[in-house]
């Protein structure tokens, strides 16, 4: 076996995890490039192709796996930079992508603005034709109609096309016609995106908004893919590129393309499932996952070893993507968050300072007190072994700065400031953690904490005295993480199709019949990522009571579905419906809205790393370092000298080559055997 290679885009820094052909792991981290992320990843690959002494030729072709989690759809949502994109629907419904349902994220704010258009009104053009529910054609197509507006968007200079008719997902003849016009009038648009490829299942809204921003990222993703793809190719790598998807699944380059859509948010979502895999082999089931990097922070809760998959009602910059995502909540939150004092109060972040120009000791002309300028300050970190030493901090106007844009302000000194902003950022990251746990009726102490990023283990155990959590689990890969999820991730696809019926008219052979289509056409697409043969297929029917808007997804067992198949499926959606929104409706009927087949290709795992054993850890030195109570003489330790078994006690700093575990008093942490820092209180 060759060498696997697991590569994440962050927001700051791009991560690097090689796993060599005798199963020890490489970690490396290189500056994210955001005008084109290829460069940083190729620039990455050969400073590990050095590191092995190697050329990235010689690396590439030893290499057997190559996964990557990008940000090209999330950067372009966020920077609103995608294609200048069209929409194509069926007469009367222009507007569906505005009413959104009568949606408002704010309801009490009558004057709150709506979202960005990413396609504006002028460019949204409706087709003359109907369906009915079942498919039946009430009104033909008027191609000529179809046709003038294609011509419009050529004219105005689309570059992208989405098209949505009335329940095309039971019936897609006038949506495919529509698209061999787009062709014909229209040869070298960039994309067409149609809903019933995309996502082929009421309602309305979800499917539009959905369709419409896979047309708006298409482009964009498609044109990255494809230049990385090459640039591998023309490296020496001979394999086929893996992406990480945001359902929890790597697919190939090709399936990727078809629907961009799917790589949204794949970044934090290999960061959870490489948090699942390291959590199982230590035996915690029940944890939080909190991934802290440079500019964001990502919080995602997981009972009995699997996060939480939601396929509806999914939103990303306010537009509603109803695919399967994990259900990770994003802050703006990470090292390079910025501090300002604004209305005579502190605020910390959104607002990041990002790789370029990145935190003022990065040296690289930030001007803006960020929070690893504030963990500097308190002593956190040590300026000459940043990222194992490659990148040394500049202490220089560090200080200073702190004081003129936050000190002087609320009257504090640079101490007093820089510790304002780790707790401030500690606090809102803490908030998101109560979001995804009190406030769905869970405490947060009776879970564990899964911490990852190169920065969360700075921050993890002040934040964990703060919840109350007692438990920490801090990899030896975390700084890595996300990269790590990724070679760690089964092959995914994930298939939807509608049928609308009420449990007690259900044709249990009909139900059959679209599982089984839907396991074929999932073990085609399989096929296409060639990493595996090994597949196992999940069957879920999507059920609701009438007059609800949103599903939920029912297990049904493998096999041939029969009455009593359908008969149990009811009683279970009943038993699941009270279980998470405590209550059920027994008496009424279940609507079953469509069928989902969840098919996994199940990847071989690289082996687990194991600690080595070692003598009673002994400190390389100390340094001054703040926990609230002025400075404290703390010992440093360095984390690669420290063996399987031994423990430490707080106050305390292990430095690690990319981050630094911060132990604040009553706290100690012992190396496990399988190289995780177990930190308990």
């Amino acid at each position: 076996m060759g060498y696997r290679i697991g590569i994440d885009v962050g927001g700051t820094f791009t991560d690097f995890l090689l796993v060599k052909p005798d199963g020890k792991f490489v970690l490396d981290k290189n500056f994210t490039t955001p005008r084109d992320e290829s460069t940083g990843v190729m620039s990455g690959l050969t400073r590990l192709a050095d590191g092995l002494g190697l050329t990235l030729k010689a690396l590439l072709g030893q290499t057997d796996v190559i996964i990557h989690g990008t940000t090209t759809a999330d950067n372009t949502m966020i920077e609103l930079n995608g294609a200048k994109t069209g929409l194509l629907v069926t007469k009367g419904r222009r507007d569906e992508i505005e009413l959104r349902r009568g949606f408002k994220e704010d309801i009490w704010n009558p004057s709150s603005p709506p979202p960005p258009q990413i396609v504006p009104r002028r460019y949204r053009l409706t087709v003359k034709e109907r369906l009915d529910y079942q498919g039946n054609v009430l009104v033909p197509l008027d191609e000529e109609g179809a046709r003038a507006a294609v011509r419009r968007l050529k004219s105005a200079g689309i570059e992208s096309i989405a098209v949505v008719t009335l329940f095309s997902w039971v019936n897609a003849a006038h949506e495919k016609r529509i698209a061999e016009i787009v062709r014909e009038e229209y040869g070298d648009v960039e994309m067409v995106s149609l809903s019933h490829e995309v996502h082929p299942a009421a309602p309305e809204f979800e499917r539009t908004s959905t369709t419409l921003v896979n047309a708006y990222v298409g482009p964009r993703v498609q044109k990255y893919l494809e230049r990385l793809a090459d640039k591998l190719r023309q490296t020496g790598f001979r394999k086929q590129l893996l992406i990480m998807q945001s359902s929890g699944g790597i697919t190939s380059v090709t399936a990727a393309i078809r629907r961009p859509i799917a790589t949204l948010a794949s970044g934090p979502t290999g960061g959870v499932i490489g948090a699942a895999e390291v959590a199982r082999t230590a035996n915690v089931d029940n944890f939080i996952s909190v991934d802290m990097g440079g500019t964001s922070y990502d919080v995602c809760l997981v009972r009995g070893g699997e996060p939480n998959v939601k396929s509806s009602w999914n939103w990303v910059n306010r537009y509603l993507i109803a695919l399967p995502m994990v259900d990770v909540i994003s802050i703006g939150a990470g090292g390079g968050s910025i501090a300002r004092v604004r209305a005579g109060g502190l605020q910390v972040g959104p607002e990041s300072a990002g790789s370029d120009p990145g935190p003022i000791c990065y040296g690289r002309g930030g001007t803006e007190p960020t929070v690893t300028d504030a963990n500097l300050v308190l002593g956190y970190l040590n300026p000459e072994y940043f990222a194992g030493g490659t990148f040394p901090l500049k202490q220089d106007t560090v200080e200073e700065t702190l004081v003129e844009k936050v000190g002087k302000p609320l009257g504090f000194n640079a101490v007093e400031a820089a510790w304002g902003i780790y707790r401030l950022a500690n606090a809102n990251m803490n908030n998101a953690i109560r979001r995804v746990s009190a406030e769905r009726g869970l405490d947060p102490r009776e879970f564990s904490l899964v911490v990852f990023g190169g920065n969360g283990a700075v921050h993890a155990l002040a934040q964990a005295d703060e919840l109350g959590i007692r438990h920490v689990l801090i990899p030896k890969t975390a700084p890595a993480f996300s990269a790590l999820g990724l070679l760690v991730a089964d092959n995914l696809v994930d298939k939807v199709r509608a049928s609308l019926t009420p449990a007690k008219e259900a044709d249990p052979t009909r139900i059959d019949g679209l599982f089984k289509e839907l396991e074929k056409s999932a073990e085609a697409e399989l096929k296409e990522a060639a990493v595996t043969k090994k597949y196992v297929h999940q069957r879920f029917a999507q059920c609701r009571y009438p007059g609800q808007t949103w599903d939920i997804d029912v297990p049904v067992p493998g096999g041939k579905v029969t009455q009593k198949t359908i008969d149990d499926l009811a009683a279970l959606f009943h038993e699941i419906h009270e279980r998470e929104h405590t209550y059920a409706r027994k008496d009424e009927d279940v609507m079953i809205s469509g069928v989902r087949v969840r098919s996994r290709g199940i990847v071989d795992k690289p082996p687990a790393p194991k600690a080595r054993k070692g003598s009673p850890p002994k400190a390389k030195g100390s340094r001054r370092a703040y926990f609230g109570d002025g400075f404290v003489k703390t010992k440093v330790y360095d984390g690669e000298k420290i063996g399987a078994g031994r423990s430490i006690k707080g106050p305390a700093i292990v430095e690690e080559p990319f981050t630094t575990i911060v132990v604040p008093p009553k706290w100690t942490v012992k190396l496990d055997a399988r190289g995780n820092y177990v930190a308990t209180n």
